[in-house]
C-alpha cells in the first residue's frame, strides 16, 4: 500500500498521513477540534481541490498547528504521496 508522511507529533505542529483509499476522504484528530474544526476542515478541502486528489486518505493528528503549518505539511505529504519513485 502506498503512503506518505510529514510533520510530527510535537506541541503546535501537526502529523499528515496520506494512504490509498476506494474514495477522497480525510479524519481529524485535533487538541483544538472543539474550537477549530471547520477552519482545518477547510484548509484541507482548500488543498486537497488544488492536487485534484483521486483515491486517497489523509489522516491528519493536529497538536495545535496554525493553518500555515497544516497547509505546509499537507502539502507536502501529497507532493511525497505523488512523487515517489
Amino acid at each position: 500500500m502506498k503512503r506518505s508522511y510529514c510533520g510530527s507529533f510535537a506541541s503546535c505542529d501537526c502529523f499528515v498521513e496520506i494512504t490509498e483509499a476506494s474514495t477522497c476522504t480525510y479524519t481529524i484528530d485535533s487538541v483544538v477540534d472543539v474550537f477549530f474544526h471547520d477552519q482545518i476542515e477547510q484548509v484541507i478541502v482548500n488543498v486537497l481541490h488544488e492536487f485534484n486528489h483521486p483515491l486517497i486518505h489523509v489522516k491528519l493528528t493536529d497538536k495545535g498547528a496554525f493553518d500555515y503549518s497544516i497547509e505546509a505539511r499537507l502539502r507536502t505529504a501529497l507532493e511525497r504521496y505523488y512523487h515517489e519513485t
